[in-house]
């Protein structure tokens, strides 16, 4: 394989889409395995195509979940397009998981052994304009006097290795407890819903990175978000948590204290 050539072509789909905002909010929501594309030149990259189906390609309904709540709130959203197969988005440039050769115990024979010509073309054409994208839509935000209100929306397996997990949707923060305190305490308020706090990952651990490169060292009001996949794997699923998720974020961006640039150690 030609390293130096362009990794995607003509053909291949762009590798961010874009949901503008409809007004004017603070409300910003970015989905980093919203899509499950793969460049042509890669085809099936050695993957079973049962495989693409898991949640080792893409975080099953997350996106439809995000355009939802845009139509609700008519916040903006940034999404990813590839699979996290290709590149994972939410991780460093120096991630040994970036292009992972084994997800969840399946082989990606496509990332075995990759140079790091070919990892950097993918940087280039994938991670990189997925962030500069999330950069350009936080920075126009704030050019127009706006403290963005940050919502990372992602989505879990209900079982991992052999564990089930309880929670229907799960709040990941680190130390800025503006919109995840509100946020939980709404949700663990709702019927039938079991709230994370931090659960099933724990971002304190260094869990995930666009939270931290956008968010955490600009001081903006985030959280990341977990819903479980088993319940928004069908279209009344995406429904039905979008608007239990919706009904807890509703009018939290507009407090006050979310207004403001806060750096939390």
């Amino acid at each position: 394989m030609d390293d130096s050539r362009p990794f995607l072509t003509p053909d291949d789909p762009a590798p961010v889409v874009e949901i503008p905002a409809a007004r004017e909010t603070a409300l910003v929501i970015v989905c980093d395995h919203a899509g499950r594309a793969v460049p042509r030149e890669l085809g099936d990259m050695g993957v079973p195509p049962a495989e693409w189906e898991r949640h080792i390609a893409w975080d099953i309904g997350a996106f439809e979940v995000s355009k939802r709540l845009a139509a609700r709130f008519g916040c903006g959203v940034v999404a990813s397009v590839y699979s996290r197969l290709v590149i994972d988005c939410n991780r460093r440039l120096d991630d040994p998981g970036l292009c992972p050769e084994i997800s969840d115990g399946t082989p990606v024979p496509a990332n075995m052994a990759l140079s790091q010509a070919e990892r950097a073309r993918r940087i280039a054409a994938l991670h990189v304009p997925y962030h500069d994208a999330v950069r350009r839509t936080l920075g126009a935000m704030r050019a127009r006097g706006l403290v963005p209100v940050v919502v990372s929306m992602h989505s879990c397996t209900p079982v991992f290795k052999g564990f089930e997990r309880p929670w229907h949707i799960g709040v990941l923060w680190k130390s800025d407890p503006r919109l995840p305190k509100p946020l939980m305490a709404r949700l663990a308020g709702m019927d039938g819903v079991n709230v994370g706090d931090n659960e099933p990952y724990d971002a304190r651990d260094g869990h995930g990175f666009t939270m931290g490169e956008h968010c955490e060292r600009a001081g903006l009001p985030h959280a990341l978000i977990e819903i479980r996949q088993d319940l928004i794997d069908t279209r009344a699923g995406c429904d039905r948590w979008a608007a239990v998720f919706g009904d807890a974020l509703e009018t939290l961006a507009e407090r006050p204290e979310m207004g403001r640039i806060e750096v939390h150690p």
